[in-house]
């Protein structure tokens, strides 16, 4: 199983819940779970969080951190047009788009190869329209496997204990 994770996973995580001065083993363990292949970022998601500041920005930019956790893959644009289109709505205009931000790529690279989950903070809102819809329903659409953080935390058996 490969979970891809959205940004908002790792900038919750570290603001909220895991910061890095103080739970290094959280991050010790994100990497470990990279380096095995559960657990990767797609380069467009990648992006968007490594223009962050401070601690959270110096570790995800280490070299070493980004091969780890980059999905070495490019995504397919069909696939990323048909997310749009089918996930989002037909001609969505420039203001619809920047409000979707770099989501379908998420939903596109899950649905390119099987036994991929999608992992994201967002909630489900399935009365949602268009560019308002929710990671998880978008990925219900396309009947893409969608978790918590906290779900993916148990399935990959993350503790603090020693």
């Amino acid at each position: 199983m490969l979970y891809l994770v959205d940004s908002c996973v790792l900038i919750r995580a570290n603001e909220d819940y895991y910061p890095l001065d103080r739970v290094p083993q959280f991050w010790e363990w994100i990497e470990q779970e990279a380096i095995a292949g559960r657990v990767k970022i797609p380069f467009e998601i990648y992006s968007e969080i490594a223009v962050w500041s401070g601690l959270f920005r110096d570790w995800i930019c280490r070299r070493h951190i980004r091969e780890a956790l980059v999905l070495g893959e490019l995504i397919d644009d069909t696939l990323v047009k048909r997310v749009l289109a089918d996930g989002y709505g037909k001609n969505l205009t420039e203001n619809e788009m920047g409000k979707i931000g770099r989501d379908p790529f998420l939903i596109a690279y899950a649905l390119a190869k099987e036994r991929r989950v999608v992992v994201t903070k967002e909630t489900p809102k399935p009365t949602a329209q268009r560019a308002n819809r929710k990671i998880p329903d978008v990925c219900e659409t396309f009947r893409i496997q969608c978790i918590t953080d906290f779900e993916l935390y148990r399935a990959l058996n993350f503790t603090t204990a020693g």
